[in-house]
């Protein structure tokens, strides 16, 4: 199990989530990409936050206030994945419901409906999801004191929108003497909707921690680290799962070398598989079925494949398809081809401390039956049965 964990320990911005998510191993190709189509491409920089390397991320956008429609709209346009764009509407929807709640029905985005904090949003889901984590969990969000300057007017600390959006969330909250916004409305709305993914499936034993991040905050102030810290942790003793997607699309006019192009495009563009299956479409005409398996953060570069090689003008996205995945080792083992000794590496896959399917890996196999002039199926026969004697402790 794969769990993220938060530790908003000096409070939550949008641009410091997104940071610390691409220091934890969130696809940056995928994130700035998304962002830079809302706004421009963003600035990373590393920075030093009273001793701590955080990642600092300027989106370069300028004032705007909007509508939530409008903001909506900027989302539904932006270059990321349906699953990414549908849950950046799901965070602004929590900020417009607080809003509403405080202010009355239509009102106006102000700061939160700037380039930035679409941009800012829009890459945090993508940085998110390409984690593909099963569970997540934080801890109590520090909020600041004082007053704020808004388009409402002078207003206290916490903002209420703030306030409301943890409410509504159920984010744990910790008051501070910090005379400043901790905590802003995009920052608790982001923790709200990525705590809704499965904050009860968590484990009493996590596991071990693999990956750390620091999203650097603007201010720099001498007494604290300004930074939202985010970890991630996985457990070795459950079933590996995570999250894909899968695009498909029917083709009817297509040669079979274009499709195996295309295929061999999608593979190398990151899919987890791609596939071409006959069928029968409508009025008897024969067609070509083609399935793509992939992340979150690659469906809109491979949907842009798709339509660009087979000049499709629909691709099927069916969005955060749970997957079950074996756990597996690879372990060589040596074989006796004429005079040599081959060391063959073997995939072993388990359920638990079981060992279930053991494959000998194909290009290595391939190439010492070459070299030996004997039969694939020779060489991998005799490396998986090697192995298996030796899972079961036979001589």
């Amino acid at each position: 199990m794969k769990v993220l964990c938060f530790d908003p320990f000096s409070g939550a911005a949008g641009d410091m989530v997104t940071g610390a998510l691409l220091e934890c191993g969130a696809d940056k190709d995928a994130v700035t990409h998304a962002m830079a189509s809302v706004v421009a491409p963003p600035s990373l920089t590393s920075v030093d936050r009273c001793g701590i390397r955080a990642l600092k991320i300027e989106t370069h956008a300028g004032p705007a206030s909007r509508s939530f429609h409008e903001v909506c709209d900027i989302v539904s346009g932006a270059d990321a994945s349906c699953t990414a764009k549908d849950m950046a509407v799901r965070v602004f929807t929590r900020i417009k419901d607080a809003e509403e709640g405080i202010h009355g029905a239509h009102t106006h985005f102000h700061e939160v409906g700037a380039d930035d904090a679409i941009a800012d949003v829009i890459g945090a889901c993508t940085a998110f999801l390409s984690l593909s984590v099963d569970a997540v969990r934080t801890t109590a969000v520090a909020l600041g004191t004082g007053t704020i300057k808004s388009a409402h007017g002078i207003y206290p600390l916490p903002a209420p929108a703030t306030l409301a959006i943890l409410r509504n969330g159920q984010i744990p909250v910790r008051y501070t003497n910090e005379e400043r916004e901790l905590c802003t409305p995009t920052g608790a709305a982001l923790l709200a909707e990525f705590m809704a993914t499965g904050r009860d499936e968590i484990p009493p034993d996590m596991g071990y921690v693999t990956a750390v991040g620091y999203g650097a905050g603007t201010r720099n102030p001498s007494h604290m680290p300004n930074v939202f810290r985010a970890s991630v942790c996985e457990s070795g003793t459950k079933k590996e799962a995570d999250t894909i997607d899968i695009l498909e699309t029917n083709v009817d006019d297509t040669t079979g070398e274009v499709i195996a192009y295309t295929i061999g495009r999608l593979m190398d563009a990151g899919a987890r598989d791609a596939s071409a299956i006959p069928l029968i479409m409508k009025k008897g005409r024969p067609g070509i079925l083609i399935r793509v398996i992939c992340t979150h953060a690659l469906s809109g570069d491979l949907i842009r494949i798709l339509a660009e090689e087979l000049g499709t003008l629909g691709v099927r996205c069916i969005p955060s398809v749970h997957r079950s995945v074996i756990t597996r080792s690879v372990e060589p083992v040596e074989i006796t081809l004429g005079s040599k000794t081959i060391s063959i590496p073997v995939k072993t896959g388990w359920m638990g401390t079981e060992p279930i399917s053991c494959k000998a890996e194909y290009e290595v196999a391939r190439q010492a039956a070459e070299a030996a002039d004997v039969p694939l199926c020779e060489v991998t026969r005799r490396a998986e049965e090697i192995r298996w004697r030796e899972l079961r402790g036979e001589d």
